[in-house]
């Protein structure tokens, strides 16, 4: 089952909703107000909203420059552009000068679909999860996405919100809450744990379940904060179940599957498991067939948890 309503517009909704308390929230944009689809703010507050025109370094440098401000700039791009193109500003202008700027990069991975290869971001988080102090977060579904929203505006530092802009697949139900450091026990498990984020966590639900007609218990962790990650979570996961299995729907390179072995290597090692993408570019198609050429699917999951699960004993 599908959310009612487009993760870019839940994340509109939720800027209109705490601008009206808070002042300081501006929203800049680089031509793509109809992508992600942020009009209804220009149309609350016009004079809280910027376009600065299809120049994302720029776009990185006025937020930084409003931050100076006092101002809670939100700025966002397709996810490709908001990280690749302006790394240099985002490290320097936002970062190092430790500015309060929300970057927002949306279409993560094959969610870029035929868009295809130039905009499909299979690094982004691992570009900017290398930036000193940068909050990572990839919120899973609009129940979320509002539960994390005012605390990301709390927030005080450089933040990368990784946006999936169409409809999500629903995890969560209506009013649950999240702490935006703290991961999320979706599927308590035994066997196994599945730590999983974005799209990929209705499909290590799905997996889970399989494994539950197995016999088996296998467990569900999403981890939807990459940086700073929440290391107590997933020690639990390995000393509880003693094998992990990533899902990302990212290069397994420097994303979920990095992080979360820089824990488990220095704290519990155990038998470790990707599913991301191995070091591939993208290319154009539709999510399905995408999610088989990468290696994305819920069988792929599967099998990677039985591999880890058989290295255990």
């Amino acid at each position: 089952m599908q959310d009612m309503l487009e993760m870019r517009e839940v994340y509109c909704n939720c800027l209109i909703e705490e601008a009206k308390t808070n002042d300081k929230i501006v929203v800049v944009e680089a031509d793509l107000m109809n992508c992600i689809k942020t009009g209804p703010f220009k149309k609350a507050y016009p004079n809280r909203f910027f376009n600065v025109g299809i120049a994302e370094a720029n776009m990185v440098g006025v937020s930084a420059g409003l931050a100076t401000c006092g101002k809670i700039p939100f700025c966002s791009s397709f996810g490709t552009f908001a990280t690749r193109r302006c790394y240099d500003q985002v490290f320097i202008s936002v970062a190092y000068s430790k500015q309060n700027v929300k970057i927002v990069g949306t279409d993560p991975g094959i969610c870029a679909e035929i868009n295809g290869g130039t905009h499909m971001p299979f690094e982004d988080m691992g570009i900017m999860r290398g930036i000193p102090n940068m909050l990572c977060v990839e919120p899973t579904d609009a129940t979320m996405l509002k539960s994390l929203m005012p605390q990301i505006i709390a927030y005080d530092g450089a933040t990368y919100i990784r946006l999936q802009r169409k409809k999500a697949e629903t995890v969560y139900q209506e009013g649950e809450k999240f702490d935006l450091l703290k991961a999320k026990t979706v599927i308590p498990g035994k066997d196994a744990t599945i730590i999983a984020s974005g799209i990929m966590v209705s499909k290590a639900i799905e997996a889970s379940k399989i494994f539950k007609g197995m016999g088996m218990s296998v467990g569900v962790l999403n981890v939807f904060t990459w940086k700073p990650i929440d290391e107590e979570a997933i020690v639990k996961a390995c000393k509880t179940t003693g094998a992990i299995v990533v899902a990302e729907n990212h290069n397994f390179r420097n994303g979920l599957y990095s992080a979360v072995a820089e824990v488990v290597v220095n704290n519990c090692p155990v038998p470790m498991e990707s599913v991301g993408v191995q070091d591939e570019f993208g290319e154009v198609g539709k999510m399905p067939y995408l999610a088989q050429k990468f290696h994305l699917t819920v069988d792929d999951i599967v099998q990677k948890t039985l591999k880890a699960i058989k290295r255990k004993k």
